[in-house]
């Protein structure tokens, strides 16, 4: 009998479907999509940008988007429409209208955040609310996706930051539904910036304890996120709204504006023309600084009618921006000790967003961790990927994994009776007589359960051996480090090198060392050769009871045994 030429009807719906990762910023969105072998690529538009504005402007009964709307800022600033996405559900009251200043400044139509915009060829206004605006944004981008792809795209992942409200999530699930989007999952940033990471070639998550910092345009958020057997947990977030690229755009505003002052007695930031223009031209300085060591910034007529011409290095630029590098720092620093953490403890920090660009942020973070704590970002990693497509990856690999799921199976699995699991307060690991390390982890801090880890140690003495599985806390070790001693006498520029180094050197060393806080379980092995492989299975369920397990590799021999949960021990 032959085998049928033709699928069922049901994997002809499933391979119809087209879905997408969308990173909807308050900035700039991006939108990206999975190839046959799995791997995310983002989606440029018509254009060719793949960091796409958030932007909508209108002229007349034109519709314009992305970097065309965003050039409207200078000229057709009224009817040009930016920075909206952190409205989204919330009432007028509740929004900071600080950034829309330059652009379409929101009104209050019945208590929720609307522009007034002209948007046909006579002068009437109509009120636009923002999850119309919303709604206009996402066609753009789907409509963008499906021309590239080909194919219409039905459902999306789109990724919001960690402080979105129960009811910003439903305005902006309403305003794709009208889009004619599905909207299969809602995905936190950090957690999509972790996915792209750990999905490049196929990686196996290992764990680990992640700090990213997202740098956007109008707002920076910081997450320390645990990774455990492929499972994210958000440990703590910190938020800073008045912190991101803006104000580095600020600080060549300001330079390149007191220069043109002092040469022309005039300020080009009391005209909102000239200041649109130059705000423009100081973030284009701005990228151009985060690849060269020199930009050159060229304005025709910016003000009184006066051409401005200027070059600005990058040594000066990072001077200039040192207090907004001293913020970001400072966010990071804050939200690894609001997480209970010390720095020794992230295994790895991630820069997002587009401000990551600017390499002496990643330098300045690179400082306050040990030099075995990988950054990545392009400045301090050659295999960083793109931090302005992080979020956009992330959530169209998120895509790819439940698309073939229907819409009631993902809100059953990720409802919070299912996500909301238990963590270990505690690592557990494994103490064995006689070897080098007291405490060896098999289950990280903060791991998920219920949960399973199997590892092989190294018998270090012959006979018996006994297998201790452990409770085990970290201690941050501070030691002084050893002074140099003096050779004999030194000139003068001797002795001031001396100084220096001496000063370098009194920096105290610290190091993270697990001690064992309690014994939970012994188990004994008879004749073990030494150097013999054991093997040790702890398993933990959801009322955390351990069963455990250890066995010589290649052996008959096997101990079993199991401990009760905190609840049934009482």
């Amino acid at each position: 009998m032959s085998a049928p030429t033709s699928p069922p009807p049901e994997s002809t719906e499933v391979d119809s479907k087209t879905v997408i990762g969308i990173a909807f910023g308050n900035t700039t969105s991006s939108i990206a999509y999975t190839t046959p072998d799995g791997k995310a690529e983002v989606i440029a538009n018509e254009e060719g940008d793949r960091q796409i504005p958030s932007v909508l402007s209108y002229v007349g009964s034109e519709e314009y988007h992305g970097t065309q709307a965003k050039s409207h800022l200078v000229r057709n600033a009224n009817n040009t429409v930016a920075y909206f996405r952190d409205f989204l559900g919330k009432s007028f009251a509740d929004i900071d209208p600080t950034n829309s200043h330059n652009s379409a400044h929101p009104a209050d139509i019945d208590g929720t955040p609307s522009f007034n915009l002209q948007q046909s060829d006579d002068e009437t206004t109509t009120a636009v609310s923002v999850s119309e605006v919303a709604r206009r944004h996402l066609v753009r981008l789907k409509d963008s996706a499906s021309d590239f792809l080909g194919s219409k795209v039905t459902g999306c992942v789109i990724t919001v930051p960690t402080d979105f409200s129960e009811a910003q999530r439903e305005a902006l699930i309403a305003a794709a539904k009208a889009a004619e989007l599905e909207v299969l999952q809602i995905i936190h940033e950090p957690v999509a910036a972790c996915l792209a990471y750990d999905a490049r070639n196929n990686e196996v998550p290992t764990d680990k304890t992640i700090l990213v910092v997202d740098l956007g345009g109008t707002r920076c958020d910081a997450a320390v996120v645990s990774s455990r057997g492929g499972m994210y947990t958000i440990i703590a977030t910190a938020h800073d709204y008045e912190l991101g690229g803006l104000q580095l755009d600020n600080v060549l505003v300001d330079h390149f504006s007191k220069e043109f002052l002092k040469k022309h007695k005039i300020d080009p930031r009391e005209t909102p023309r000239s200041l649109a223009r130059m705000k423009l031209e100081a973030e284009g300085t701005k990228r151009t600084l985060s690849l060269g060591t020199s930009a050159t910034i060229s304005i025709e007529s910016l003000a009184g009618g006066y051409d401005f011409h200027s070059t600005v290095n990058r040594l000066r630029y990072e001077l200039l921006s040192k207090k907004v590098f001293d913020q970001i720092v400072k966010l990071a620093e804050n939200v690894v000790a609001k997480a209970d953490l010390d720095l020794l403890d992230i295994d790895e920090v991630i820069l997002s967003g587009g401000t990551s660009h600017t390499p002496k942020i990643a330098s300045r973070l690179a400082q306050i961790f040990p030099e075995s704590t990988p950054i990545n970002a392009p400045a301090t990693s050659a295999t960083a990927l793109n931090p302005s497509e992080l979020s956009a990856r992330g959530a169209a690999i998120q895509a790819s994994l439940v698309a073939e799921f229907d819409h009631e199976d993902i809100e059953q699995s990720t409802h919070p009776a299912v996500t909301v699991a238990p963590h270990l307060a505690k690592s557990i690991g494994v103490c064995i007589d006689g070897a080098e390390q007291a405490f060896q982890t098999l289950l990280e801090a903060q791991t998920a359960v219920p949960a399973r880890r199997t590892a092989q140690f190294i018998a270090p003495n012959g006979g018996d051996v006994v297998v201790r599985i452990c409770e085990g806390v970290r201690e941050i070790v501070v030691t002084k480090p050893e002074k140099k001693p003096s050779n004999g006498v030194k000139d003068e520029d001797e002795e001031d090198d001396s100084e220096e180094e001496e000063e370098e050197e009194e920096e105290d060393i610290k190091n993270r060392v697990f001690k064992v806080d309690r014994v939970i379980a012994e188990a004994g092995i008879k004749d073990v050769k030494k150097g013999a492989k054991i093997e040790v299975t702890v398993n933990v369920a959801d009322d955390l009871s351990l069963n455990l397990a250890a066995r010589v590799v290649g052996g008959q021999q096997t101990v079993r045994g199991s401990v009760e949960g905190p609840a049934k021990a009482e």
